[in-house]
């Protein structure tokens, strides 16, 4: 019998370090992580700092990057990241979170 209690004693000490994951619809935005829908207004509007800036405050990114056409972008995904996208005169065409 006391052969078990030391296994079982372990097993128990493990099952209550693990963590459960949260319930389905209780997702929530952390501080710092993108919510492109904060900045709808900005399409269609042309980029300069005080329009980055606003767009980083309304949605809530730690960082944005602007991608003119053509130009090259890494494939890494950063939640606190926000993606601006511009046509060729300049114009904000699309916002996206990475």
């Amino acid at each position: 019998m006391s052969r078990f209690v030391l296994p079982i004693v372990v097993l128990l000490s493990m099952a209550a370090c693990a963590t459960t994951p949260p319930p389905p619809g209780s997702a929530t935005v952390p501080s710092g992580q993108c919510n492109a829908e904060g900045a709808r207004w900005a399409i269609g509007r042309g980029i300069d700092d005080d329009t980055t800036n606003r767009i980083l405050r309304d949605t809530g990114s730690r960082d944005a990057r602007v991608l003119k056409p053509g130009s090259a972008a890494t494939m890494d995904y950063r939640a606190d990241r926000i993606n601006i996208d511009l046509n060729d005169r300049g114009a904000i065409t699309g916002l996206r979170c990475g």
